[in-house]
């Protein structure tokens, strides 16, 4: 093919779009003007592409009518250090670009690596008909070709090492990785146009590679002066035409919209290639999809807890709502009655002290009448929080529901010394902005199966199978004992209040919540534990816990229910403590949404058999 205006000139009398790439590196100053001159030209002529320019030099890929190209050519010929731009010449039907851009880039070809200066030296050009005339006679040459692996997927020189890398930014790394034998080798590195092998050449030398050439413009240029001899397929090109044959047409290739990858006819009849969608190279199953949306949550989780959200001082605000029975009352006499754990003057104190603000942050005074409906803050100055376990792993999520393996020690909901440190506060961040609800409740020493509902109307449908008894759940628990019986029930009221330390109990009274528990014993071990099977009919706070400690078997490391019937000074464990062994284990519900029954199992981290 002719390299000339009169080439140009004749595809443009053809009717097709003269296409042209070409670089040069040189010293170059006074870039913002260059751009202005360069643009207001291009744009005014119909041409389309891109330039880019920079201190080392230019690079362009622009198409249009020859004449105009011609003119754009002589344009930067007349800058000093360019007179000898040569570009490579195509041809297309029509236009393979949608805009002309002319960019400002600290390099025209990306690397990343100090030092390297084209312009002042580069390894030796090897010309095209050199290259074939060598391959011809079976010259002993290691061929490298220096593209990303989407590139060279479209074609490459028979026999040649491919780079392996998805940049150039990658290729120092590369090159570090190549077999140290080949520094003795004649190497003939090779690319699109030539304009990466520019710095490639000076890198691997610089590396300890003693014989290297670099393909002259490319394998546009190849293509061009010996067509497609010892090349097997096409060559991608940065242009809406993605691929060009040995005679520079354009080919059938296209470019997948999601990944970038090129896709030959093949590709495109593959069933995985569905058009603005996905392609054999980006295709996921529905199973890897959801895979990846949970490995990508749970990083957001891991980010949200490292450090703990709860770890690092804070004004912690508690909400604090007056009720109905304390309209027009005084708001320090409405905290002594509601709260009585302390005197009125105490809370006066607090109010005196800025403890307490309305939504604005205004503080509240104690003698101010409050109305029913009314909503304070409660401002804790300097919270802290105790350390809890954060490692939440995703067992399942849809666009209803939210299944997840819960860690412990970790709090459901805020309370107490835990407002951040808590299941509820990670779980809303970790999806924000919905706002996951727990479809029911695992103490915060308790550690399995949770199920979450992604929204209030999924929440009523899952809350509503608790309420009928229709979800079957079974926990694993290690017990201090050797229940006499198999299989046992209780049915022990409980208390429908807490009593010391917030933990419920025992309550036979008309008062005493309706409970009831069966277990199964699966295991007496000779430490004198046991390993028992728990399936809570009932689902009152502490139950299985509360119903083991009543029959005098305890579960074990529980920091609140103790052996011989007595009571702990804590309810929550220290992640450095020994675990409760207390795990929900299953669990079994009818889906939502879809209405099929859900079945999940998640053994316990604890080893209840060898205890």
């Amino acid at each position: 093919m002719q390299s000339s205006y009169s080439s140009a000139k004749s595809e443009e009398d053809a009717g097709e779009v003269v296409n042209i790439s070409a670089y040069r590196f040189a010293p170059l100053a006074d870039l913002k003007s260059l751009k202005t001159q360069l643009l207001v030209q291009s744009r005014a002529s119909g041409l389309k592409g891109t330039v880019l320019i920079s201190p080392e030099g230019v690079n362009l890929f622009v198409a249009g009518a020859g004449v105009a190209v011609e003119e754009l050519l002589e344009t930067l010929r007349a800058i000093p250090g360019l007179e000898a731009l040569t570009p490579k010449y195509s041809r297309s039907v029509e236009q393979p670009f949608r805009r002309m851009l002319v960019r400002i880039k600290k390099e025209i070809i990306a690397f990343g690596v100090p030092g390297i200066d084209p312009a002042r030296h580069s390894s030796p050009k090897l010309a095209p008909t050199t290259l074939k005339q060598w391959l011809d006679e079976g010259r002993a040459i290691t061929l490298l070709d220096t593209r990303n692996d989407y590139e060279v997927k479209l074609g490459t020189f028979r026999g040649a090492t491919p780079a392996g890398i998805d940049t150039f930014r990658e290729f120092p790394e590369a090159v570090r990785s190549l077999p140290a034998s080949m520094k003795h080798e004649t190497v003939v590195m090779f690319c699109t146009g030539g304009i990466r092998c520019e710095k490639a050449g000076p890198l691997m030398e610089n590396e300890g590679f003693k014989n290297i050439f670099q393909l002259d413009g490319g394998i546009l240029k190849y293509f061009e002066e010996c067509g497609g001899a010892h090349y097997d397929g096409e060559c991608f090109v940065f242009d809406q035409r993605v691929g060009v044959d040995p005679g520079l047409k354009e080919t059938p290739t296209v470019q997948c919209y999601v990944c970038q990858a090129p896709l030959t006819t093949a590709d495109q009849t593959d069933r995985r290639y569905v058009v603005s969608e996905s392609c054999p190279n980006c295709y996921q199953s529905p199973e890897e999809k959801k895979n990846l949306q949970i490995a990508e949550r749970e990083e957001k989780i891991r980010r949200l807890t490292g450090p703990l959200p709860g770890s690092q001082p804070y004004n912690d605000l508690r909400p604090v709502s007056i009720p109905a029975q304390f309209d027009g009352q005084r708001f320090g006499g409405f905290l002594a009655t509601a709260f009585p754990r302390h005197a009125e003057a105490y809370w006066v104190e607090r109010c005196d002290l800025g403890g307490f603000v309305d939504d604005g942050g205004a503080p509240i005074a104690a003698d101010r009448v409050v109305r029913a409906g009314e909503r304070f803050y409660r401002k804790l100055q300097g919270t802290v929080e105790p350390d809890v376990k954060a490692d939440i792993k995703i067992l399942h999520e849809d666009e209803a529901i939210i299944v997840i393996n819960k860690p412990a020690p970790l709090p459901m909901h805020s309370g107490g010394r835990f407002h951040r440190n808590t299941l509820q506060w990670m779980m809303s961040e970790a999806y924000a902005p919905f706002h996951p609800r727990p479809a029911h409740r695992l103490d915060a020493n308790t550690t399995g199966v949770l199920v979450f509902s992604r929204s209030h109307r999924f929440a009523k449908l899952l809350q509503a199978q608790f309420a009928g008894r229709t979800v079957e759940k079974t926990y694993l628990a290690v017990v201090w004992g050797h229940p006499p019986e198999d299989l046992f029930v209780c049915e022990a009221g409980i208390s429908n209040g807490p009593g010391p330390l917030g933990a419920r109990t025992i309550d036979f009274s008309p008062h005493g919540l309706p409970a009831r528990t069966e277990f199964r014993v699966l295991a007496r071990q000779a430490d004198g534990t046991s390993l028992l099977e728990a399936r809570p009919i009932t689902g009152r706070t502490n139950q299985i816990r509360i119903h083991l400690w009543h029959l005098g078997w305890p579960v074990c490391g529980d920091p609140a229910y103790l052996r011989e019937g007595k009571m702990g000074e804590a309810m929550t464990l220290h992640p450095a403590e020994p675990r409760m062994k207390l795990h929900a284990w299953k669990i079994a519900f009818d889906h939502p949404h879809a209405r099929k029954r859900m079945e999940f199992e998640v053994a316990p981290d604890f080893e209840p058999l060898r205890m």
